[in-house]
């Protein structure tokens, strides 16, 4: 089932692409979650896309979405069930100002474990998936996470989140110079999704992000990191939990590193 599962997450993904492209470089109508986390119409209306696609397919199965649950103001928790968990548009931010970091991120659970990720970039039309022992793909093609063993030459990705209180803040401040005067360089594009697609095809040696917005950012990224044959915790090296806001990824070889680096700010 599990390659049934990936083709309609696919054709969902696809399908609420195509209205990304069709938006991107249009004026658009910007509503704000809070002080810096934007929500439009187009992520509304793609999610509305999927949740359509997935429904009439399976029709038992549960859906979770961020724009959904930010109407409610809750995350329902994830049961044993088959859960669909979906983020219509990953990256708002750099979709309002045309900038091409965006994508569609689609994650089944079945059991609470990760079973199937399918995150697309519309932009730049890349499409990443994977199925649990099946392998990681972009575009059709196997992908594998780097195989840099020294973090003084790891590339890093990471976000500040979207709180803006002196204390976040302050620790996030402090968390980016710890590990700059560890890895080569740092990189912030403004999608968790594509982050985590970066480290799965080595691009990234490394992200983390602490304070993101819920299961939906990360529930197709883990997936596909750990089939490329990279690694998913917590910053502070202990196991991961989708429902954590917190999140570290690397590939095989650097989880230690970086964990040291951390040690202490998380």
């Amino acid at each position: 089932m599990l390659n049934k599962y990936v083709a309609v997450a696919e054709e969902a993904a696809v399908m609420a692409g195509k209205l990304i492209q069709v938006s991107f470089y249009k004026h658009k109508t910007v509503e704000h979650k809070g002080k810096v986390d934007l929500v439009t119409e187009t992520d509304k209306a793609c999610e509305k896309i999927i949740f359509d696609h997935l429904s009439k397919a399976f029709p038992t199965h549960k859906l979770l979405g961020e724009e959904e649950s930010s109407l409610s103001g809750k995350i329902n928790a994830i049961t044993d069930e088959p859960t669909w968990i979906v983020d219509p548009l990953d990256g708002t931010t750099n979709f309002v100002h045309s900038f091409p970091f965006v994508c569609v991120s689609i994650g089944l659970t079945i059991g609470k474990v990760p079973v199937v990720g399918v995150v697309y970039n519309p932009i730049l039309d890349e499409l990443y998936t994977a199925t649990k022992g099946g392998g990681a793909f972009l575009n059709g093609q196997l992908i594998m996470a780097s195989d840099q063993t020294d973090i003084g030459n790891a590339l890093l990705a990471t976000e500040v989140g979207t709180a803006r209180d002196v204390q976040t803040v302050d620790e996030s401040t402090n968390r980016i110079n710890a590990a700059l005067f560890k890895v080569r360089s740092l990189r912030m594009s403004g999608s968790c999704a594509m982050n985590l697609c970066g480290v799965a095809c080595g691009r990234l040696d490394i992200f983390y992000e602490i304070g993101f917005g819920g299961p939906w950012d990360v529930a197709a990224g883990v997936l596909i990191v750990q089939e490329a044959g990279g690694l998913v915790f917590d910053p502070s090296g202990s196991p991961f939990d989708i429902m954590s806001h917190r999140v570290c990824s690397t590939n095989s070889h650097l989880k230690e590193a970086v964990v040291d680096v951390f040690r202490g700010h998380c």
